[in-house]
């Protein structure tokens, strides 16, 4: 018994051809086998293969950078879409609840604790009561806090990447702001930068406690 197999190469097509082991049933009279049992393959061709994988490297090294951008700005957005939530829950809890609070800053564990003061006296406790009172931040983003004297305005961030050493003992770098019960707040603001250089400032009006997002040039 013999097999037969033949492979073609057409410009759109490749197809093989085989038969099953012969038998006196595949012989024609003058004893040649006969060809059958015919299959088509489509396929594709090396130098097409290698276009397509060239093609595919160059999109993706002009596309991942432009997603890695815009991953961290949405990152630096809303970790600060997330604060003025915070600032905003404990303005409106020292108003209604005519009781002192504050958000509270862990730098080094990258968290935050919304705080009021103690019944007893002697400081501030945790708002357990509060929703969303304590949480985390990612840590790709880092926190500068900065503050000043009610009798000096806010700085803006010509001035303060202008400052000298004797300027910047002025500010007062405390881990926390401050809200009052007659809708006042702490001065002040939190600069939120992300690992590319990006920056967003939480400016915090001390007069009507709203929290501004503005953004900063790039470091």
């Amino acid at each position: 018994m013999f097999t037969v197999a033949q492979t073609f190469n057409l410009p759109n097509r490749r197809f093989v051809i085989g038969s099953a082991p012969l038998s006196p049933k595949t012989l024609n009279s003058a004893g040649v086998p006969q060809v059958r049992n015919i299959r088509y393959e489509p396929g594709f061709s090396l130098i097409e293969l290698m276009v397509v994988i060239v093609l595919i490297g160059i999109m993706a090294a002009m596309i991942v950078p432009e997603m890695k951008g815009t991953y961290e700005d949405a990152l630096l957005r809303a970790t600060s879409r997330r604060l003025v939530d915070v600032f905003h829950l404990a303005y409106s809890r020292a108003v209604s609840l005519n009781q002192v609070h504050r958000v509270r800053f862990d730098r080094m564990n990258s968290r935050y604790f919304i705080e009021r003061v103690s019944p007893n006296g002697g400081g501030f406790v945790p708002a357990r009561d509060a929703l969303d009172g304590d949480g985390g931040l990612d840590p790709r983003i880092s926190i500068e806090i900065r503050r000043k004297d009610d009798a000096l305005p806010l700085a803006t961030d010509q001035e303060m990447s202008a400052s000298s050493e004797d300027d910047r003992r002025v500010q007062e770098r405390t881990d926390h702001f401050a809200f009052y019960s007659d809708g006042t707040a702490d001065s002040g603001e939190i600069v939120l930068k992300d690992r590319e250089g990006f920056r967003l400032s939480l400016r915090i009006n001390p007069v009507t406690a709203r929290v501004q997002i503005v953004e900063l040039q790039r470091q």
